[in-house]
C-alpha cells in the first residue's frame, strides 16, 4: 500500500503542471465536449506509457535520439497550431461558449468527435517529454523498488486516471465564471500563451 501511494504521489507530480495537454483538457471540460472520451484518451495513453516504462522500455527510448527529435518537431508543430487557434479565439471572441448553460455536465454535439480525438491523441503522443517522463523517468524509479514496481506503477495509473478525470469533469465548477465572452477571451489567451510556452521549450530541446 505505502508503494502504491508513493507512485500516486510520483505520478500526480509529473502530470499536474498545467501544460498542452492539461490545456486542452481543460478547456473540453469547460465547453462540455466529448468530455469523457478526452479524459480517458489521455488516461489509457498515460497508463500504457507507465506499463511500457514498467516493463523495461526506458533504455529503449534512450537509444533512439533522432526519433525524439523528430517527435518533438511535429510535436511542436501540432502545440503552436493549436496555440494560433487559441490566440484567434482570444482576438475573435467565441460567444457561443458564453452562451452555454449550467446544465449537467455531459458530451457537447457541438463539434464532430473525429477532430477533437486526433488534436487530444497528437498533443498526448506527439509530446517528447511524455516519454521521457512516463517511461525513462517513471521506469527508472518503478524499477528502484523492485518486486515492487509494478504497485508503484499501479498507484501513478490511478494518479493519472484520477486526474484527468477530475480536470475534465471539474471544469464544470468554473462555468459561472465563465459565461461572460470576455472571461474565455482571457482563458483562450492564456491556453495561447501556455502553447507558445511549450512549442518553445520543444524547439529549444
Amino acid at each position: 500500500m505505502l508503494t502504491l501511494i508513493a507512485g500516486l504521489g510520483f505520478g500526480l507530480s509529473l502530470i499536474v503542471a498545467i501544460g498542452a495537454q492539461n490545456a486542452f483538457v481543460l478547456r473540453q471540460g469547460l465547453r462540455r465536449e466529448h468530455v469523457g472520451i478526452v479524459a480517458a484518451i489521455c488516461a489509457v495513453s498515460d497508463i500504457a506509457l507507465y506499463a511500457a516504462g514498467a516493463a523495461g522500455f526506458g533504455p529503449l527510448v534512450e537509444r533512439w535520439p533522432d526519433a525524439v527529435v523528430v517527435v518533438r518537431w511535429l510535436g511542436a508543430a501540432v502545440v503552436l497550431g493549436y496555440g494560433a487557434m487559441a490566440a484567434w479565439r482570444a482576438v475573435k471572441g467565441d460567444t457561443a461558449l458564453a452562451a452555454a448553460d449550467d446544465g449537467a455536465l455531459g458530451d457537447s454535439p457541438g463539434r464532430r468527435l473525429k477532430p477533437v480525438v486526433l488534436t487530444t491523441l497528437a498533443l498526448t503522443w506527439l509530446n517528447p517529454h511524455v516519454y521521457l517522463d512516463t517511461v525513462v523517468l517513471q521506469g527508472s524509479v518503478a524499477a528502484a523498488y523492485g518486486d515492487e514496481q509494478w504497485w508503484f506503477t499501479a498507484g501513478a495509473m490511478i494518479s493519472s486516471a484520477a486526474w484527468f478525470a477530475g480536470l475534465a469533469y471539474g471544469a464544470r465548477l468554473l462555468a459561472p465564471v465563465l459565461k461572460r465572452p470576455g472571461a474565455w477571451r482571457v482563458l483562450d489567451g492564456l491556453i495561447a500563451l501556455i502553447m507558445l510556452a511549450v512549442a518553445v521549450s520543444l524547439l529549444a530541446g
